[in-house]
């Protein structure tokens, strides 16, 4: 079973983040990563979803998914030339001095930003992929990680091809 990268065309109302979810937790999914915002259409959301299974799990998830009724198109890039990112603030313990230095040093080598310095802490915005997040958070964690927020991932096809409702 390998991770699946779907792409989810839906009506922007209320409740139907509530019912795509529900649809995974019936059917015995957990989602790995969920992402949901706006899109380019007027009145749409895009909803990038991450879950685990095999070819035939996923291919009835999709299946069911498109039978709800503000669902307007389901896609699973997986298998396609894509850009995949993902966006994490890290609050880290950084006294003044050497660790704070240290840490740094740290933010620049994975091109992390500085988005908050306070007193004993400092805040770090980092936009990547997976592993490029999860291998900061690795480093950090000798410093001191208070908290760690992450968006999830999103995606977008690259080139010409596109995820749209086809209006």
């Amino acid at each position: 079973m390998k991770p699946h990268t779907l792409s989810v065309l839906v009506e922007n109302k209320a409740g139907v983040l509530s019912r795509v979810t529900g649809l995974f937790s019936r059917r015995g999914f957990n989602i790995e990563s969920l992402a949901v915002g706006t899109c380019e259409e007027p009145g749409l959301s895009r909803i990038t979803i991450v879950c685990i299974g095999d070819d035939a799990q996923i291919e009835q998830v999709i299946k069911q998914l498109n039978k709800l009724i503000e669902v307007i198109k389901v896609s699973d890039i997986t298998e396609n030339d894509r850009v995949e990112r993902e966006l994490a603030l890290v609050k880290v313990n950084a006294e003044p001095g050497s660790g704070r230095a240290e840490v740094m040093q740290v933010a620049q080598i994975f091109r992390a930003n500085v988005v908050d310095v306070g007193a004993k802490t400092v805040i770090l915005q980092v936009i990547g992929d997976t592993d490029k997040i999860d291998a900061l958070e690795k480093l950090l964690r000798q410093y001191g990680v208070i908290e760690l927020v992450r968006t999830g991932k999103i995606g977008i096809l690259r080139g010409s091809k596109t995820v749209k409702s086809g209006k």
